[in-house]
């Protein structure tokens, strides 16, 4: 309970459970993902209780909410810069940390400030060739 304190938001046992299924977890779960496994642990635990958690650490800068999938939200403990791979067949993903240096001109920029950027790429994993 104590790691996450810093978070910022109210520690109920639910939103610890939440807490240790995204820590390193690296496969980009939806909220109902996160549900199905949590519940196992807390039968009574609401669907509401996943998606107010979070939006709470989404709005706290605690997790990425990626809009890769159109039929569902997943989310991205690792909040540091990276980009992601994600396969058009079964839509898994893959993190890859390596940066891209792109230079936009300014008619491109159309007089942004830019302060980052997010990079998708598109293939078919090992798993559905």
């Amino acid at each position: 309970m104590e790691e996450y304190r810093h978070l910022n938001i109210k520690l109920t046992p639910q939103r610890i459970a939440i807490l240790d299924y995204l820590k390193g977890n690296k496969s980009h779960p939806s909220a109902e993902d996160i549900f199905k496994a949590v519940k196992k642990e807390f039968p009574t635990m609401s669907f509401a209780t996943v998606y107010n958690t979070l939006e709470a650490l989404k709005n706290k800068g605690n997790v990425q909410e990626l809009k890769i999938d159109s039929s569902k939200k997943r989310y991205d403990p690792d909040c540091s810069t990276h980009h992601h791979l994600i396969c058009t067949k079964c839509k898994s993903i893959v993190d890859i940390f390596n940066d891209f240096k792109l230079n936009l001109s300014e008619d491109l920029t159309e007089g942004f400030d830019l302060i980052g950027n997010s990079i998708e790429f598109f293939g078919v994993c090992h798993d559905c060739k």
